[in-house]
């Protein structure tokens, strides 16, 4: 948290001049907590598990960009922001029926739908499948992960063929040193935005228990 702290106070041109213990911050926060690397589950496993095939930078960044700046809460980057983070996001297309993120597994990588649809679904204790919700272009999914280093809350599956955009630590960490104004208002989105989706995540799960 102090490290989070110290990076939104930052006002500074970018710099890549950090101490390493700043830049490594989300990258390095599995082990920090004890998790064995094994257990780990990165992008490039998961790419290559789901037949992911790479999309240009430009078509993806251009699509990122206007779906964004129709979402009330990441509208509010910068106008420059979005040529600045396509360099710091990978672009691929996922084949229908693939989990790309999985429950209780750790990820250390967040996706934004680009095109298609994703089934959002929690495995219950006594194994029911409940729908969380489907998600739409533009939505955030894994964030929570990439941000606090804990195990994933739900399966995230293509119901079909689907277009995303990709951020891992370790490219949140080259943002964090290389440009630490875009890379404190990014977090500082995702979080408003993850609040939002936990609060209804729970109201509906209240509802379906009652």
């Amino acid at each position: 948290m102090k490290g989070l702290l110290g990076l939104l106070k930052k006002s500074s041109p970018p710099r890549r001049d950090v101490e390493p213990q700043d830049s490594l911050m989300f990258s390095t926060a599995f082990a920090d907590q004890g998790v064995d690397s094994s257990k780990l589950v990165p992008w490039e496993a998961r790419a290559n598990e789901v037949g992911a095939k790479r999309l240009s930078a430009a078509r993806g960044s251009k699509t990122l960009q206007a779906l964004w700046n129709q979402d009330k809460y990441m509208a509010r980057l910068t106008p420059d922001a979005m040529p600045r983070l396509e360099h710091f996001f990978e672009f691929a297309s996922i084949p229908a029926n693939r989990d790309i993120i999985r429950q209780e597994e750790y990820g250390n990588f967040m996706i934004v739908l680009l095109s298609g649809v994703i089934a959002v679904d929690r495995l219950q204790p006594w194994g029911e499948r409940l729908r969380l919700t489907e998600a739409r272009p533009g939505d955030i999914l894994g964030e929570m992960s990439l941000l606090d280093s804990g195990k994933r809350f739900s399966i995230c599956a293509s119901l079909t063929e689907c277009d995303i955009a990709v951020l891992d630590a370790h490219a949140l960490d080259e943002m964090t040193s290389a440009d630490p104004a875009l890379a404190a208002g990014l977090i500082a989105l995702l979080a408003r935005k993850l609040s939002l989706r936990l609060r209804l995540v729970s109201a509906r799960l209240t509802d379906n228990n009652s």
